[in-house]
């Protein structure tokens, strides 16, 4: 994409009234440090109908720059503003609403956070799309803007050039894939552990992943070797080599995982690594036998065996 070959991508960010600052900073937090650390060439704009704003919590925004002209290659972040969508208010003004559908046209992606998915459905960009906001505001999105298809259980969801997140946390979590789509899944995981992300999380994944489900327990050794694990999830690991990361014996490892977590290490690698080929599966074509390889199975029959025992399915289905 644009990022990959150097040219500068846009990241237009349209404030509202009402705007809430979590679902404003964290995706924004996640490309500004893509350019101050990597160097990455984004640039980041600050946009309203007006030259001053007041957030919800009431914090005034100012030297708001005016609605730019948008190309292609531009991204647009629709972060929310608290307001459940009705068929009685208006979220949006004239000039807005066409700037909305002029970007769309013009090939700009359009990203929107918790019930900024509310916006995209009064600029007529959510017809026959799936798409998703807050938990809380699921059915009156649906009801309002009946030709969509509003998920209700998963973290974000892109449909031609619509991207939909839930909201809040999940809003850097979109954020990270919107990056991993410009510049690879290794310039992601550098930025998520700058922003001390533990993973970023699938669409797809519900409120809990395999990530942070484990990770309750205050051993500091098991969460060395689950850090290792994770960072080296296609890699053959031995119950000896995990023992050597956490600096104790097989025996004591094996002892102490169980107790922290309730499972083997072995059982959490295969959960590790069910995990990167969920991911795989659902946002990829890559072939299966690929897909095997980059998530640590040994061969296709393997991960297919491992799957279905989890999934009661074939990995085909997911797709």
């Amino acid at each position: 994409m644009e990022v990959k070959q150097g040219k500068q991508r846009s990241v237009i960010v349209l404030i509202l009234p009402g705007v809430q600052l979590l679902d404003l900073a964290g995706p924004v937090q996640v490309f500004d440090t893509a350019v101050r650390v990597l160097g990455l060439p984004y640039r980041l704009a600050f946009c309203a109908a007006s030259e001053e704003i007041r957030s919800a919590q009431q914090l005034s925004l100012a030297h708001l720059q005016p609605l730019p002209a948008v190309d292609g290659s531009s991204l647009i972040l629709v972060p929310g503003t608290g307001a459940a969508p009705s068929h009685n208010r208006a979220l949006l003004d004239d000039a807005t609403r066409r700037w909305l559908q002029d970007s769309y046209r013009a090939g700009a992606q359009i990203a929107s956070i918790c019930s900024g998915t509310a916006i995209l459905g009064e600029a007529g960009l959510l017809h026959r799309r799936r798409c998703t906001t807050h938990w809380e505001f699921t059915a009156d999105l649906q009801s309002c803007y009946p030709t969509s298809h509003v998920l209700d259980d998963v973290l974000y969801v892109h449909d031609h050039g619509i991207i939909t997140s839930a909201g809040v946390t999940s809003g850097i979590d979109m954020a990270l894939w919107l990056l991993e789509q410009d510049c690879g899944p290794r310039i992601a995981a550098d930025i998520a552990r700058q922003l001390v992300v533990y993973f970023r999380r699938s669409g797809q994944e519900r409120q809990v992943s395999v990530y942070l489900e484990y990770r309750s327990h205050l051993d500091p050794c098991i969460h060395k070797v689950q850090d290792w694990l994770a960072e080296h999830v296609s890699e053959p690991a031995t119950l000896a080599d995990l023992a050597s990361v956490g600096q104790t014996s097989e025996r004591s490892l094996a002892r102490a995982f169980k107790a922290a977590t309730g499972i083997t290490p072995h059982q959490y690698q295969l959960l590790l690594r069910l995990e990167v080929a969920s991911h795989l599966v659902r946002d990829t074509a890559l072939s299966l036998e690929t897909i095997a390889a980059k998530s640590g199975f040994g061969d296709v029959r393997q991960f297919r065996r491992v799957w279905g025992k989890r999934y009661g399915a074939p990995p085909s289905l997911s797709r």
